[in-house]
């Protein structure tokens, strides 16, 4: 048999071709970096909480530095290590990488990318240098017509060097991407590494998050370690950006998470598949989602977000459910294995059997929350919308302001209207309480308990009084101007449907 060529077109599946998101190469770098740093701490390189990995972006030079300080690549393994494609000693479900290709991932973005490296105990620093802009070059050329082979292409644009290292008990790893291409400027936007990094790097949540604990205690119950590094951009921490605020698109409060709850997945078997925790709010709404970059339900492997934060939606009963949630769901099973895109997981037993599990559970249990909470909330407003036109009804009536006995009737009309639609809202209510489990029943306490006003009707029967006498309150205008005014209420009352005459009536009030 002939040897397998490979054509230079698999640099670029595994560079350019393999991620939609430029910012994911920050992920893949990360990634590579948390294995080290396990390493190092299990060979006593360092102690735990001791390691860490620092980005440095430079807007102006256009170069990013991604360093870490764990066990770095011992010199005489640093070609071999890096010129091999897709043979790393990495193992599935131990590392978070494992298929040796993460490294070329920054070769699509750069001029030039340089690997710096040294191992605890030698005074050498190995360094790599790629010429980027020539591999992208000669994939074009082999893409038309000019045929390449990617080892070709691999020992064109690669150059080691050595130089001596004063420090013999230095240890670190250090990507550097030279000159980045003026079409994937968003790579050196902080603020938007930042809001990435956020969320999918495997950072401790921030302090102000304080449900942190019981996430924290959850996991401790289950017996396992929900994976944290110390990671830093340009000198500033990185922590996930949970809190317990849900803004409106304007960036007004509009709820808040008020208690978290967990549910644990397990196979047939009993094994554990994955665990998850969500945030208990009023669920009034979808929460919008750029106001709340925390929106959704997101999916980790090793505490590494897998995909986006819509990558469990289809698994709800209606793909608007991801939207009403905040939370995470963590997989455990070691055959849950993240694809090379890492946007979800190969097809496999252990995928079924997740898929399964979550799926029922979020077309029962989550899809009867938000839609409890949906129901019981608009419930209560057609009951405060019936109390605070009650009220003013009444006013009106003590104060004799309707402009006629037209005018009076069409508001007599609205309020017994309203008070109907209450009075079937609150059985509404009664019906979700009888129902609802104990989760449910938690919810709907919370959104009574928030309340200005209690659910509680009105007691205070409508009665078919003597219409009042026209506008009497309006005092400083004379006989005659009040007599236009009441002519001109008579005509909106007449002239349109009742609830958009009091609108209108009700503005000229205001302003008279």
């Amino acid at each position: 048999m002939k040897d397998v060529i490979f054509g230079a077109n698999i640099l670029e599946n595994l560079t350019t071709g393999m991620y939609q998101d430029s910012k994911i190469i920050y992920r893949e770098y990360i990634q590579n970096s948390c294995d080290q740093i396990d390493t190092a701490i299990k060979d006593g390189t360092l102690k735990k909480g001791e390691g860490s990995i620092n980005i440095w972006l430079d807007r102006e030079r256009r170069t990013i530095v991604i360093e870490d300080n764990a066990t770095g690549i011992p010199e005489k393994e640093f070609e071999s290590t890096l010129l091999n494609i897709a043979d790393s000693d990495k193992r599935i479900g131990i590392n978070k990488g494992f298929r040796g290709i993460g490294r070329l991932c920054g070769l699509g973005y750069c001029k030039e990318l340089v690997i710096t490296s040294s191992s605890k105990g030698e005074k050498i620093v190995s360094i790599l240098v790629c010429d980027a802009q020539k591999m992208r070059r000669l994939i074009d050329e082999h893409a038309r017509g000019k045929k390449h082979t990617a080892n070709e292409v691999l020992q064109s644009i690669y150059r080691f060097e050595q130089k001596k290292e004063k420090n013999v008990d230095s240890h670190f790893f250090r990507v550097e991407l030279i000159e980045i291409n003026s079409e994937n400027t968003d790579l050196l936007d902080f603020q938007q590494v930042k809001d990435y990094l956020s969320f999918v790097a495997p950072a401790p949540y921030q302090s102000s998050f304080h449900y942190r604990t019981k996430i924290y205690k959850h996991a401790k119950d289950l017996g396992i370690n929900i994976d944290e590094y110390n990671i830093t951009l340009n000198g500033e921490p990185i922590f996930k950006k949970y809190s317990t605020m849900l803004k409106e698109s304007s960036g007004d409060k509009y709820d808040d998470i008020f208690d978290i709850d967990f549910k644990d997945f397990k196979s047939e078997d009993g094994k554990l598949l994955a665990w998850m925790w969500i945030g208990l709010s009023k669920f009034t709404k979808s929460i919008p989602p750029k106001a709340n970059p925390m929106r959704g339900l997101r999916l980790r492997k090793e505490n590494i977000q897998i995909g986006k934060e819509s990558s469990l939606q289809n698994l709800f009963k209606e793909d608007r459910g991801n939207g009403y949630f905040v939370g995470e769901v963590f997989a455990i099973d070691k055959e849950l294995i993240p694809n090379s895109q890492r946007d979800y997981f190969n097809e496999n037993e252990a995928r079924t059997a997740f898929e399964r599990e979550l799926r029922k559970y979020f077309h029962e249990e989550l899809h009867n929350i938000y839609y409890t909470g949906s129901t019981v909330n608009s419930a209560i407003k057609k009951i405060d919308s019936y109390n605070e036109k009650d009220a003013k009804f009444k006013e009106k009536e003590n104060n004799k302001a309707f402009a006629d006995a037209v005018h009076r009737k069409n508001e007599l009309k609205t309020v017994k209207e309203l008070k109907k639609e209450a009075e079937n809202a609150q059985e509404r209510i009664e019906k979700e309480k009888d129902k609802a489990n104990n989760l449910t029943q938690k919810i709907i306490s919370h959104i009574e308990a928030e309340r200005p006003k209690s659910v509680t009707l009105n007691a205070g029967a409508i009665k078919n009084v003597k219409p009042s006498c026209p506008i009497n309150n309006l005092s400083k205008y004379n006989d005659n101007e009040r007599k236009l005014i009441s002519k001109i209420f008579r005509i909106i009352s007449a002239a349109t449907d009742a609830k958009t005459a009091e609108q209108i009536i009700n503005k000229i009030e205001e302003k008279l």
